[in-house]
């Protein structure tokens, strides 16, 4: 096999996909977090075939400094990387090694240990003298990153807050790569060095232009110094002097020079960035000092009323530059599974337009392959935010997600297949706006780059229940996602006559069908059966029937009540059912014949609604009760598990984007009585809970009964967030739309997943 072929394609040959894995180990003080110990590959081989599986080139494969040689070379452990890397070499998967991912190496040593090129470099040799057949490394990612977090903002190891240790971590690091890169070579001549980082733009207003030249400079300045292209009159020389470094160590790059066989650019949507001098028009987080200067600094879609165009003018500013073979390294966006994708997309499409620009763009490597963790807090903590990629691991076992879908699609050449791909992305809608927009002169994004489902009908979702609070919350998320979507009343669409969907599916033509309505007063189904079991169980059958006759994506609700409340512990997917009541019974008899009427159907089994937009639920009355001193009466006997409306709105659109089946647990995961659920909201409000009464269920009148417990595991994933983190967010999205009264009220106009 000759790899150098298949990932240094002729200009003739198609643009490669490849893939990336989140392995950085980052230190903070003494405290070290392993993104594969969190995302499980350190301990799971079949990841290989999963990976190999997505019709990648090449992926960007850890060996780590820090995990395999902590202690020196002579005690070093090869056997996690000895049974992986051989793997991806017979699976036609090129691995480019990685040696430190914003990292700073074993405890022994630091970004700013003048020792550490040399100590790198010896770790380099030893591992091309493990795997001589290894062609493609990247000994240190994003230099010029990794010396900005650790030595200019103070947010990792070593901790510096000055452009002195910025400039020396910088040096070290990139000294380091041309030292490993010279012992890889000594044991294979013909290797290859992939040197990433962020492909960074700054834009501002004229008083702030002064410091976005700066950084626009600056961010060459790690490809610059491989390349031997600083020398006193390179614009950033006095900098780099003024800032500690050495003419002797500056003049060291030009005359030991190591440029990149192929630069690799790295692009998110916080890469372009807005400074702007009139601090009071913007989110407190987004202000800063710079030199004493106080500013705006903000990615440029929340601002800039006209989005830039993205990544394909800085893609011919790279090669404008140095003329050198470019791959995007990094291609990912924190963000719901479409936009996820209509990113990959953008940027697939950008770098092929590149391509026939004139432009040597060899790659586009989708990042996070396993997604991520904290990247929202730059790992600094472990607060358990995940980001999904092509794979999520919030179950037993990765599973995949729509982006795998897209990316073997894109790597084989096949049709795109999913609708969602017709919408924009929220970097390019009304809504992406963080302050007042600023009107610039940036040239307007190619439609066509962006959208190329652009001249095809718009399939939309169709919502069944629009005045019930769950309907209703799909409307505003879809719009807010900027999902097509119609919501049917009763006289578009009666779900329980065969000839009134077919004529609703025939106008709207969707793909994809939720059930979001039904039966859902538990009590009075006790005396109103046939209506319950008509609205409940007929119904979802006959769109099930209809959605699998015309191949439509059909997801319904299901509920805790299914179960019998006979176990002490969450109940999963696979416990049987045994309902107590009416309302249980004709949810555990719709589940039954939907998914034997329609297998490809997704049935979503929820509890005990709470959200910021209606006034009804449980935890909104007992907050507003409870704070205008009034008794609030709670069961106390009742274990059930709260769900946030707009984490189980996202997570099941997730879910359905991503083509899944079959019955799904969704709730945020505490297991919790009625009554401490009222003490933990309104402690999470700030009120007094002091006129909370409990009693057990049998004094509550209830004429239905309910298992006493009934809370809601997962053997599938776990995917909705923590009770406490969805209260905080409640309250948060609550609190913003507070009536005259000091009420809390229905409403909230800012979601943020």
């Amino acid at each position: 096999m000759n790899i150098d072929k298949q990932i240094q394609p002729d200009t003739a040959s198609e643009l490669a996909l490849w893939g990336g894995l989140e392995c950085t180990v980052n230190r903070v003080r003494d405290q070290y977090f392993s993104q594969m110990d969190r995302n499980g590959h350190a301990s799971r081989l079949q990841d290989i075939e999963r990976f190999a599986s997505l019709g990648i080139k090449a992926i960007r494969y850890p060996v780590l400094w820090e995990r395999t040689a902590p202690n020196g070379i002579e005690t070093a452990d090869w056997s996690w990387s000895d049974a992986r890397l051989p793997a991806l070499q017979r699976l036609g998967v090129t691995p480019i090694v990685g040696l430190v991912h914003h990292g700073s190496g074993p405890e022994h040593t630091s970004l700013v240990d003048p020792a550490f090129p040399e100590k790198l470099a010896e770790y380099a040799g030893a591992v091309a003298a493990r795997y001589p057949w290894a062609e493609y490394y990247t000994p240190v990612n994003e230099i010029l990153t990794t010396a900005r977090f650790s030595g200019l903002a103070g947010v990792w190891y070593p901790h510096g807050k000055s452009h002195a240790i910025f400039v020396q971590a910088l040096l070290i690091e990139t000294k380091a790569t041309v030292l490993s890169m010279r012992a890889i070579r000594a044991v294979n001549p013909d290797a290859k060095l992939v040197q990433t980082d962020d492909l960074s733009k700054t834009y501002g207003t004229p008083e702030m232009q002064w410091l976005a030249d700066f950084f626009n400079e600056r961010r060459w300045l790690g490809w610059d110094l491989l390349c031997g292209m600083v020398d006193p009159e390179h614009k950033m020389w006095n900098y780099l002097i003024e800032s500690g470094a050495t003419p002797e160590d500056l003049l060291w790059f030009r005359d030991n020079p190591c440029p990149p066989d192929i630069i690799g650019v790295n692009y998110y949507a916080t890469s372009e960035r807005w400074l702007d001098h009139r601090t009071e028009r913007y989110p407190h987080d987004r202000c800063h000092e710079y030199d004493g200067v106080p500013h705006a600094d903000i990615e440029t879609p929340r601002v800039l009323a006209t989005p830039t165009p993205g990544i394909g003018p800085l893609l011919h500013e790279t090669w404008e530059r140095y003329g050198l073979p470019i791959a995007i390294t990094e291609a990912h966006i924190d963000a719901n599974r479409e936009d996820q994708m209509r990113w990959l997309l953008e940027i697939w499409n950008a770098a092929k337009k590149a391509r026939a620009g004139g432009a040597d763009v060899r790659a586009v490597t989708v990042w996070a392959l396993l997604g991520s963790y904290d990247w929202n807090c730059l790992v600094t903590e472990c607060r358990g935010y995940y980001e999904p990629g092509p794979f999520d691991v919030r179950g037993p076992e990765p599973r995949p997600t729509a982006v795998a879908t897209l990316m073997r699609e894109l790597s084989s050449g096949r049709p795109l297949t999913n609708p969602v791909l017709q919408g924009q992305g929220w970097w390019r809608r009304p809504g992406r706006f963080l302050c007042k927009p600023v009107a610039t002169r940036t040239a307007v994004a190619d439609i066509a780059v962006r959208d190329p489902f652009k001249s095809q009908q718009v399939q939309p979702i169709l919502i069944v229940g629009a005045t019930g609070t769950l309907g209703s919350a799909y409307a505003r998320i879809c719009e807010k996602r900027n999902l097509a979507h119609h919501v049917l009343t009763r006289q578009e669409m009666d779900i329980t006559d065969p000839a009134s969907v077919e004529a609703a599916i025939q106008r709207f033509k969707p793909w994809a069908v939720i059930n979001a309505g039904g039966y859902v007063r538990v009590d009075d189904a006790e005396a109103e059966s046939e209506a319950c079991m008509a609205a409940n169980t007929h119904g979802p059958t006959v769109l099930a029937l209809a959605c699998i006759r015309h191949a439509i994506r059909f997801m319904t609700f299901s509920s805790d009540l299914v179960f019998d409340g006979a176990k002490s512990t969450p109940y999963v997917e696979s416990d049987p059912v045994a309902p107590l009541g009416v309302y249980g019974r004709s949810k555990a008899e719709s589940e039954r014949r939907v998914l034997e009427a329609d297998p490809q159907a997704l049935v979503i089994r929820t509890s005990s609604f709470f959200g910021p937009w209606d006034g009804h639920n449980f935890v909104t009355q007992a907050i507003n009760t409870l704070r205008r001193g009034q008794r609030f009466e709670a069961s106390n006997d009742l274990v059930v598990s709260p769900t946030y409306v707009p984490d189980l709105v996202n997570a099941s659109l997730d879910l359905l984007v991503d083509r899944e089946r079959g019955i799904w647990h969704l709730a945020n995961g505490e297991a919790i009585t009625w009554a401490e659920l009222a003490r933990k909201a309104c402690a999470a409000a700030g009120v007094d809970a002091r006129g909370l009464v409990e009693r057990p269920a049998a004094e509550s009148g209830y004429k239905a009964v309910r298992p006493g417990y009934s809370a809601l595991g997962s053997e599938r994933g776990l995917l909705l967030p923590s009770l406490d983190d969805a209260l905080a967010r409640y309250m948060k999205a609550l609190e913003e739309h507070a009536s005259d009264d000091g009420e809390l009220v229905g409403e909230a106009a800012h979601y943020a997943r």
